[in-house]
């Protein structure tokens, strides 16, 4: 088999480039990926805050596949960029001209001893898999009193306002249940700030003092024995350790490229959780230039947002088609990024932002650092529609 551009992964990224690719008027565009299902994985964070139902975030792959490219329902094991050939995981092999690696993460809860066993049970859940954002409201509506843990992990990962909004969206519920004032809530932060960008930090930090989280920085979760609800925290400043029993635990796994990628030649060297290098403004590979990255697959300084997608697709397209026509690569990605921050049931912040940190408002003449009604409305009904009816088009 052999396709002009191939596209390995059928997630926000992958379907992105390949719809704009068709209305570019490519004409030969192939998707390796397995998945029956799409997932706008956004809208779990509201699902285990009981806000959004878990069918809604998700349509048949094959429904959001653009007319016209090959849908190759196979998994990649493996990439020789310089043979140009992809192996798939039933042996055969792909040949490309052009390659996209739009291939996502893997979530490594193993890397935490005893994480994996449990998941889904005994107040242990995480809003990173579909199947287990419905736990993190059960296990909310359960909680009436004790420790309520909320943790993130080192190194990148996929929205990384995640961690904080469910403890937010808890704290919330819990405050209206009227049994806040019997629970304490722990925010587990490996980082020295609540947030890369300072000025929504800030803002963070008091939206947690108003509901009084215990906000750990520069520390981890490093264990966790689910049968007795209990886990262990490493302050990575002093080197020691506190265990914590728990009455419910909402984790945000470890995350790496996925393991093919990792271990194969496109990982950056510089990485060590295996994403792929890539120049940071044109998403082209400095070592093979048929090769482009981006998404959370791409080792790019930014934070991995399907906001940043929705940025970066458009310039890696126009620096495909660039190079397709034998010219130097023009358009660039300034690293801007979006994080839509929960804070209320009702209520949410928009924090955006480029690799310079710099803020990058879409609403200018709206306030947007102050928890708002009509931001909200954006986070649950705008965002998901401007995605399936506009972003996976290639039109938004």
């Amino acid at each position: 088999m052999r396709h002009e551009v191939v596209i390995i992964g059928g997630g926000t990224a992958g379907i992105s480039v390949a719809a704009r690719l068709r209305r570019a008027g490519v004409r030969d565009v192939a998707i390796v990926e397995p998945s029956d299902r799409h997932f706008y994985q956004p809208l779990w964070t509201l699902v285990g805050g009981g806000r959004a139902d878990a069918d809604e975030s998700f349509r048949p792959q094959e429904t959001v596949i653009p007319k016209g490219v090959r849908w190759i329902r196979q998994r990649a094991a493996a990439v020789d960029p310089d043979g140009s050939r992809i192996t798939l995981d039933d042996g055969r092999e792909l040949s490309y001209d052009f390659l996209v690696l739009a291939a996502g993460l893997q979530l490594d809860p193993e890397s935490v001893t005893g994480l994996s066993e449990a998941l889904g049970h005994d107040g242990v859940s995480t809003n990173y898999r579909f199947d287990l954002a419905p736990r993190t409201w059960e296990f909310m509506q359960q909680t009436r009193g004790g420790t309520a843990l909320f943790t993130m992990p080192p190194g990148p990962i996929k929205c990384a306002g995640a961690p904080q909004k469910i403890a937010y969206l808890a704290a919330d519920w819990w405050r209206r249940q009227g049994v806040l004032d019997r629970i304490r809530p722990i925010l587990v932060l490996p980082t020295a700030a609540m947030f890369s960008q300072p000025q929504w930090g800030e803002v963070l930090r008091g939206i947690a003092a108003s509901y009084g989280i215990d906000v750990r920085h520069d520390t981890q979760l490093v264990e966790v024995d689910g049968p007795n609800r209990r886990a262990v925290l490493l302050n990575n400043t002093t080197g020691t350790k506190e265990t914590i029993d728990y009455t419910m635990l909402h984790v945000t796994p470890p995350q790496s490229a996925p393991d093919w990628i990792k271990a194969g030649p496109l990982a950056d060297p510089a990485s060590p959780f295996g994403y792929v290098h890539v120049d940071q403004y044109t998403l082209q590979s400095p070592r093979w230039p048929n090769v482009f990255a981006l998404g959370d697959v791409a080792d790019l300084p930014t934070s991995k947002t399907g906001a940043a997608v929705r940025k970066q697709a458009p310039v890696l397209v126009a620096n495909l088609l660039a190079a397709r026509d034998g010219t130097q690569p023009a358009a660039r990605y300034d690293g801007y990024t979006s994080c839509p921050l929960v804070t209320a049931h009702n209520r949410m912040l928009l924090a955006e932002f480029d690799y310079t940190l710099t803020p990058r408002p879409s609403f200018p003449v709206i306030d947007t650092m102050r928890p708002r009604y009509d931001m909200w409305l954006l986070k649950r009904y705008g965002l998901p529609a401007l995605y399936w009816h506009g972003m996976l088009r290639g039109r938004f």
